[in-house]
């Protein structure tokens, strides 16, 4: 017997007319290099439908694609619903990417127009000669338009000045594409994942449970991870879906900048990679900001040491969410709340709990699997590779022949290493190719890195697999010291200091000090880069 229920489709198109009916007056603020600059939902609205007019003006057709090469602004934000709504598809360009990266996805994709903030396109201008489909340039600026070599360009206030405000959203199939985001391309070039409508709306309304983000309309959300890669974690259309007020930290993204917009605008909950947070601690740690506002600081992306949660919780009240996911996830796959009876445990459990990825958000499903795709037990202990199932879960990359091999009976190959434990939180071991393998036993680098960063006198630390006669493998530490520590930490006191916290044979062979991690395009660690540098290193027992 089948359920006798509506058909009524799943779209972005929802959001976009909730937002404008139910909370027109809340605001949405982007840091200018002049200041503050402040719109309501219904000016956000009324500047949607001047700009999907504009898409008809400038000859974008059925499912074009609308590329964006901007920083976190209301203006991207107008693109996040106008492209979509109006049946188009949001295709959103890593500024951060290697120029032959950004050439290649654009033309993978076939862009049809670019958006560009005016502060990018020095970097644009060099790439525009390799596309081979965009016809259009529409630049985004606070003033005049600065001089620029882009062919066929277009001002974007003057291109909404043209054209009404009113317009005919089409009703939509919530399967539909309504964008798309490449992966980092840490290996190879980068792979498309396209979302749909429905997939979208579903991962939205999930950041909007309580036991995961919790994003309601008294929230007022800072997504400093950016809205060029992986829909900065679905908290913009999450937000717009709630009429949440949103803080768009544009490209000032220093600590400075940052702490100045959370104590300003009382921001309450603000989203990062973990080389964010570390950036804005270094600043409260010097400067009084009231940060009080904080209820809730995603954090994903790569692995956020427990020693930064701690701190964060114990020094200024802060609490961080722990998150896990990934560009083919929509992302996030999983967060670490704390369930009910772990409140009661002594705090320095609950923060191993939190310093996991925590348990999988409604949806989605997890499983490990060893090397012949056995699924291995929930006990903490057996580690294999993450698999993950769900709607916002991609089910192939985006035209590339690459698909068969990230895909299990169903399940996505994730590339992660992990464990489940009996309550069912994940803990990641590793990405498969960073994994130590020694002596036939591998060792986590991820452990070890955030072992090491526990050390009150060090900033950063990455650990790389280097080879060793003997062993196969073994790690090398590369550490950044804090500045008032340079040239006063020591090797040897970083090995006692692990000596107490990791396994004897664990510890790295040598630890080295550098003057900065390298970080990829989204703020993560960029092993591959060190890995190339100590490629031919001879460790001192070897």
């Amino acid at each position: 017997m089948q359920g006798l229920m509506m058909d009524y489709p799943l779209t972005l198109t929802h959001i976009l007319e909730r937002s404008r009916r139910l909370f027109p007056g809340n605001q949405i603020v982007t840091k200018t290099a002049g200041g503050l600059r402040r719109q309501s939902y219904a000016q956000l609205y009324e500047r949607v439908g001047r700009l999907a007019n504009a898409f008809e003006r400038l000859g974008i057709g059925g499912d074009g694609r609308v590329a964006t090469f901007a920083w976190n602004t209301a203006r991207h934000l107008e693109l996040y619903f106008a492209a979509p709504c109006s049946g188009r598809v949001l295709h959103t360009l890593n500024i951060r990417l290697f120029p032959e990266q950004v050439a290649y996805i654009a033309n993978h994709a076939e862009d049809q127009v670019v958006f560009v903030d005016a502060s990018l396109l020095p970097a644009l201008e060099k790439l525009a000669p390799q596309f081979g489909t965009v016809k259009h340039y529409v630049v985004m600026a606070d003033g005049p338009l600065p001089a620029t070599s882009l062919p066929n360009v277009i001002d974007y206030e003057e291109l909404l000045a043209r054209e009404s405000p009113e317009y005919a959203w089409p009703t939509l199939d919530e399967n539909r594409a309504c964008a798309m985001c490449y992966t980092s391309g840490t290996t190879g070039n980068p792979k498309g994942a396209v979302y749909s409508h429905r997939s979208m709306f579903l991962h939205s309304m999930m950041a909007c449970l309580a036991d995961t983000v919790a994003i309601s309309e008294r929230d007022t959300v800072l997504p400093v991870v950016p809205m060029f890669h992986a829909n900065a974690w679905g908290m913009p259309y999450a937000a717009t879906l709630v009429g949440a007020k949103q803080v768009m930290p544009g490209p000032f993204l220093d600590g400075k900048s940052l702490a100045e917009l959370i104590a300003g605008e009382r921001v309450t909950v603000a989203a990062g990679v973990p080389t964010i947070w570390m950036g804005l601690l270094q600043v409260l740690e010097k400067e009084s900001y009231d940060i009080s506002s904080l209820r809730c600081m995603p954090v994903g992306g790569s692995a956020a040491p427990q020693s930064m949660i701690e701190r964060y919780h114990q020094q200024f009240g802060a609490p961080i969410l722990h998150a896990w996911g990934m560009t083919e996830l929509s992302p996030i796959g999983s967060v670490s709340q704390l369930k009910q009876h772990m409140r009661e445990w002594p705090l320095d459990r609950q923060f191993a709990v939190r310093a996991r990825q925590g348990t999988t958000v409604p949806g989605v499903e997890a499983r490990v699997v060893d090397v012949d795709g056995r699924e291995l037990p929930w006990d903490g202990q057996s580690f294999g590779e993450l698999q993950v199932r769900g709607p916002w879960v991609i089910r192939s990359y985006y035209n590339d022949e690459r698909s068969a091999d990230s895909f299990q009976d169903g399940w996505f190959r994730t590339g992660d290493v992990a464990t489940i434990d009996a309550e069912g939180y994940i803990q990641i071991v590793d990405r498969t190719k960073d994994l130590v393998k020694s002596g036939g036993e591998w060792i986590s680098t991820v452990d070890l890195e955030n072992a090491i960063m526990a050390h009150p006198q060090v900033l950063e630390a990455a650990v790389i697999a280097v080879p060793h006669p003997r062993w196969q493998e073994r790690p090398l530490a590369c550490v950044v010291p804090k500045p008032d520590a340079q040239g006063t930490l020591s090797p040897g006191e970083i090995l006692e200091f692990l000596s107490a916290r990791v396994a004897r044979w664990q510890l790295p062979d040598e630890v080295i000090f550098i003057e900065a991690v390298p970080k990829t395009s989204v703020g993560k660690f960029d092993k591959k880069v060190l890995r190339e540098r100590f490629k031919d290193y001879v460790l001192p027992d070897a």
